[in-house]
């Protein structure tokens, strides 16, 4: 690290110090709670999808989950002449909670970068914006691909962070069964798209997937979106259902793909979300859950590594607010 890299990285560890009202930054230390939250955030908005999905701080580590869904309806009539009016409970509490586990969001700069770096007036701002975006798509990816949690992860076996934690799709798979679809053939392992096959085209798919496990009471929801693989997007038929579309149609309609839409129904394409899967549901129905007070950094100077690491971590859960208002579609094949 060149001298004068040396002083802008010296006053960088000064201003994180002073934020989180600690005298030494290169020791393990608490983030301040306002400190913790002003990243969240700033997280949060680093990405579009994060932006449009709850990201909630919750005191504890396990609890009920903050989202209430709805189960039903409340309007109504009666005859108070011959009867009381019954007020109705619309929420939906189920027994499902959140248990938040720790992850490691660990990240190295090299000195060479930081020398690049250090001809910018913003360069405190520039090492805080590469962590915090690094943080944001891995815990998109968690999201997706997440199934279990392990000791000890291996990115090499697991490239898409899935023994990290648990994602929403494992959360459908295990949690929301019954509004999951991964085949219709009885053990033939996918859906197959195409002419005479279990649908006939993507539209179709979505379409049944909203009629048949979708609550009634999301069906005609505005704020629902499929998200979908990048492999179907870029394949799917538009729009007529359950009609093979002759190759001009299939042209015209990739022409007006600009519109996003699937089963009528805007399409949401997200990063490292399975290339071969749908999901339909509102977005605010997504939540991650952090522990408040459990995110904890300490930044190395490491010249045997000629870098910087950051070492931070916080207890966070991926939670689906209400099941009825999502339902997925995977091992989809197009033929």
């Amino acid at each position: 690290m060149r001298n004068d890299t040396r002083v802008l990285f010296n006053a960088y560890l000064q201003q994180l110090a002073q934020l989180h009202g600690v005298s030494d930054v290169t020791t393990k230390f608490t983030a301040a709670p306002s400190v913790a939250q002003t990243l969240e955030t700033r997280i949060q908005e680093s990405s579009s999808f994060l932006s449009s999905i709850n990201i909630y701080g919750v005191s504890e580590q396990s609890g009920e989950k903050i989202g209430i869904g709805i189960d039903g309806t409340i309007a109504s009539t009666t005859d108070t002449t011959v009867k009381d009016r019954e007020p109705r409970d619309p929420s939906s509490l189920d027994n499902r909670g959140y248990t938040c586990t720790q992850t490691n969001f660990d990240t190295g700069l090299r000195y060479q970068k930081l020398d690049q770096w250090a001809k910018f007036k913003d360069f405190q701002a520039r090492i805080r914006d590469a962590i915090i975006k690094a943080q944001a798509l891995n815990r998109i990816m968690i999201g997706w691909n997440g199934t279990s949690r392990a000791a000890t992860s291996n990115p090499a076996t697991n490239p898409l962070l899935q023994d990290v934690n648990i994602g929403w799709l494992q959360k459908m798979r295990t949690e929301n069964e019954a509004r999951v679809m991964a085949e219709v053939a009885a053990g033939s392992g996918k859906i197959e798209i195409g002419a005479g096959k279990d649908f006939e085209n993507i539209d179709a798919l979505v379409v049944s997937m909203v009629n048949e496990f979708i609550d009634p009471w999301y069906q005609e929801d505005t704020d629902l979106v499929v998200i979908c693989g990048r492999q179907l997007l870029a394949d799917k038929y538009f729009p007529i259902i359950n009609k093979t579309q002759a190759p001009t149609e299939m042209l015209a309609a990739d022409i007006v793909t600009s519109q996003k839409r699937l089963g009528n129904l805007p399409a949401v394409r997200v990063p490292h979300f399975p290339p071969n899967g749908l999901l339909v549901t509102r977005l605010d129905n997504l939540s991650i859950y952090w522990q408040e007070g459990t995110r904890r950094r300490t930044v190395v100077d490491n010249a045997k590594r000629d870098r910087i690491e950051n070492f931070e971590s916080v207890n966070e859960s991926y939670v689906i607010e209400d099941l009825g208002c999502a339902a997925m579609a995977e091992n989809i094949t197009l033929v």
